[in-house]
């Protein structure tokens, strides 16, 4: 899994300052997770001990990319 702010519907909304990738880490790029760590950080926000992982991954425009 990687996570990118930049990359993310929530960003700079109230959802921001209750995601657990801002109890990780001051965001400088993506983040990456290996499956078991994604797997770890679901388990613990389950339990309620971390807040989730908020990222809502934003639609790609495709004419952007051809830009």
């Amino acid at each position: 899994m990687i996570i990118d702010c930049d990359h993310c519907e929530m960003q700079h909304t109230a959802a921001c300052d209750d995601c657990v990738v801002s109890a990780i880490v001051a965001m400088q790029g993506p983040l990456e997770l290996a499956d078991e760590e994604s797997e770890a950080l679901e388990a613990l926000a389950d339990a309620g001990l971390v807040s989730p992982l908020r990222l809502v991954e934003r639609l790609r425009d495709p004419d952007a990319a051809a830009g």
